[in-house]
């Protein structure tokens, strides 16, 4: 079996690999393209509808806007007994404090996992999305591991999640390759801790908010296999499990890129920031760049930049991407 799956396309080592190339042609540095906000808004709602294939990369700007917020009032709502004790200041670097023991360690990603994972986020941004694209023949790769575009109904034969998946264990042993669903266990560690499930089947905190800040012993992950530990399937060094369904979804995505490599295709970025432009941004640019018949769109709060060179073929739009999106389907 690992055998045919070497023999697989790497969508997404080919991908980087051409986007690091590619990234040296533009020396003519970055702008803001040449449109107004709202003339790039109106020309990117045309692009969609004319467009029949639609490139769609997103990151954590994409589910920022949708309401999965790692600080503010739903951090001190789920985490403010790590706050008060651990003195965290957001979700994020929670995830990585040395807590004294692993039954506290996995009390918080319990938690982390189940607002991240397994709860819908406020705002229906990831529909909105996928009433712009259902009708066209789309791909979308990602580097967010909270499965919305999934639970908002995109089509996963047509999802590649290149960095994990908070639903998803992986064995410390690296000789082993899978990946282990958690629900079950998040669940568990959930009532463990004294969340209370409502009518509607969605934990909250008891009236009384008194919440334990750790889980039994016996509760602890691990393999059901070996009896190895469990760690998150996030990508973090070169440890990280992709497993037989990470390498079919990168497969599929260098398929559909190839498939389309020579025709009109609009790569939509959304929320993709610096910290990772290798996986989207550098190959988006790069493919467009490549291909004239495409066009590059980049939403983005802060930073809706693209190079120079392909600054015709480009729409930059700034601001909260949940509300251009919103707009797109007005």
């Amino acid at each position: 079996m690992n055998r045919n799956y070497l023999k697989q396309p790497d969508g997404y080592r080919e991908t980087i690999a051409q986007g690091i190339n590619g990234v040296r042609k533009f020396r003519d540095g970055l702008c803001e393209g040449k449109y107004s906000r709202e003339e790039s808004i109106q020309r990117l709602k045309k692009e969609i509808e004319t467009t029949d294939t639609i490139v769609i990369g997103a990151g954590a700007g994409l589910s920022t806007a949708a309401g999965f917020i790692y600080t503010g009032e739903r951090f001190v709502k789920w985490f403010s007994d790590f706050i008060r004790e651990y003195g965290i200041r957001d979700m994020y670097a929670g995830g990585f404090y040395p807590y004294p023991s692993k039954e506290i360690f996995w009390a918080y990603w319990a938690r982390y996992i189940y607002i991240n994972r397994y709860m819908d986020p406020p705002k229906p941004v990831y529909q909105d999305l996928l009433e712009l694209v259902k009708n066209k023949d789309y791909f979308v790769i990602t580097t967010n591991v909270d499965h919305c575009f999934q639970k908002a109904g995109f089509d996963k034969s047509r999802l590649f999640y290149t960095q994990g998946d908070y639903g998803l264990f992986q064995n410390t042993d690296p000789a082993n390759r899978k990946t282990y669903d958690n629900e079950e266990w998040v669940m568990k560690a959930m009532e463990a801790q004294g969340f209370i499930k409502g009518p509607d089947g969605v934990f909250d905190l008891p009236e009384t908010g008194s919440i334990r800040m750790e889980i039994p012993a016996e509760l602890l992950p691990v393999c059901e296999d070996d009896g190895a530990d469990f760690t998150m399937n996030l990508r973090a060094d070169e440890d990280f499990t992709e497993d037989e369904g990470w390498k079919k979804a990168s497969a599929a995505y260098s398929g559909f890129l190839k498939k389309h490599e020579d025709q009109k295709v609009l790569f939509l970025e959304i929320g993709v920031g610096a910290n990772t432009p290798v996986i989207i941004k550098y190959p988006f640019w790069q493919m467009t760049n490549d291909n004239p018949k495409a066009v590059y769109a980049c939403l983005n709060y802060n930073e809706a930049v693209c190079p120079k060179q392909i600054e015709e073929r480009s729409l930059c739009i700034g601001g909260d991407s949940g509300d251009v999106i919103r707009q797109l389907r007005r």
